[in-house]
């Protein structure tokens, strides 16, 4: 099993674990529960991958890094809890994307896992096109899987 597939399966297990995971908590306690969980997310699938794929700096000699990277998949995994919303990292993550794969490193699909709503939301007019752009364009498969 590819290992953006076992770390989603990964964060599922999480977020069904997590008292209170899918309930909307609003500013300051919503990104303290969210820095909880992408902490835990890292910290068991270092253990689970016996590497550390979160948190790589891809995207050239700046502060900006993707949430998890897999060079053997060319696979992004960006966890984007709150992409249901209107206004979310969405472009920002697809410009990581293009930026890695722009310096040399294999980058073929983009995931995005959010909670429940944003793969919805990413087929709303705007983001598909973005998503259909980017794949008829670019070669850059974009998935949006929500947390279950």
């Amino acid at each position: 099993m590819q290992h953006s597939k076992k770390l989603f399966e990964l964060a599922s297990r999480i977020a069904r674990e997590t008292d209170g995971f899918f309930t909307t908590k609003g500013p300051g306690a919503g990104n303290y529960s969210t820095n909880q969980f992408i902490a835990e997310i890292r910290d068991q699938a270092a253990s689970l991958f016996g590497t550390d794929y979160s948190e790589q700096k891809i995207c050239g000699n700046n502060s900006m890094a993707v949430d998890f990277y897999f060079p053997d998949e060319a696979t992004i995994v960006e966890i984007a809890l709150g992409l249901k919303n209107p206004n979310t990292e969405f472009e920002k993550d697809i410009l990581k994307a293009l930026m890695a794969r722009s310096l040399g490193n294999k980058v073929k699909k983009l995931v995005f896992i959010c909670k429940p709503g944003g793969q919805k939301k990413s087929k709303q007019p705007g983001r598909s096109a973005m998503i259909n752009w980017l794949e008829n364009h670019n070669g850059l498969s974009v998935e949006v899987w929500d947390l279950e």
